[in-house]
């Protein structure tokens, strides 16, 4: 009588995504399409699985971004040489950041949406509260300084971005194009005088004067 034979051993499937295809593609969705496009469900379509497959990668959205913020931010910042000047410090660090999201707007979407950060660029905060203390400010003042210095960087970035897309997407004249059009001389004098130049104008590069002119005003309260 022959003998049952024995269950077969089914060798281990190996795993059909990486993380880092699974960082990548989700990099080519938010750049390509925006931050509210990218779901799990739409991730895992994209790389030819299921939802269920990519959690024994990344647990939720939430660690996805913070993981394409890490990405990001290890191949794009570049730590400079720190300035002996702690107010040259400030500026500089600051001033990276800005050049780093600048060229990636997405990521300003996430860092001012969720309670989000790349432990990536914490260095660049150390460099920005550390030159404040530096320069006479009590700790807390010095956070409560990047706090005001982040917050005119990022939205310098997202007003230039949102106001660039809308130029780029729709070439009729902006609301605020049509209003300066009709200013009324003697009720708004100034703004009648510029009103033909000012969306140029408005639309210059003054990120460098405008942080600097920030940082003077932070340390002259103490």
């Amino acid at each position: 009588m022959p003998q049952p034979s024995a269950p077969r051993k089914t060798p281990g499937r190996p795993p059909r995504i990486s993380r880092e295809e699974i960082i990548g593609t989700a990099r080519r969705i938010v750049t390509e399409e925006g931050v509210n496009r990218l779901t799990m469900r739409r991730l895992a379509a994209e790389v030819g699985s299921t939802p269920m497959a990519l959690y024994h990668h990344v647990r939720d959205k939430e660690e996805l971004l913070v993981l394409l913020l890490d990405d990001y931010a290890s191949r794009t910042l570049r730590r400079p040489e720190p300035p002996e000047d702690p107010r040259e410090r400030v500026v500089a660090a600051a001033t990276a950041i800005h050049e780093a999201l600048a060229a990636c707007p997405w990521i300003v979407e996430v860092l001012t949406a969720d309670d989000l950060m790349s432990t990536s660029a914490l260095w660049f905060v150390e460099q920005i509260v550390d030159g404040l203390v530096e320069c006479g400010l009590p700790l807390d003042r010095a956070v409560h300084g990047y706090r005001s210095v982040w917050y005119y960087t990022a939205g310098e970035i997202v007003v230039r971005t949102t106001a660039a897309r809308r130029r780029t997407d729709d070439d009729r004249a902006t609301y605020r194009e049509q209003v300066f059009a009709d200013l009324d001389p003697d009720e708004l004098p100034r703004l009648a005088q510029v009103a033909d130049r000012w969306a140029p104008l408005t639309a210059e590069e003054t990120y460098g004067d405008g942080l600097r002119a920030l940082v003077d005003g932070l340390l002259t309260v103490r």
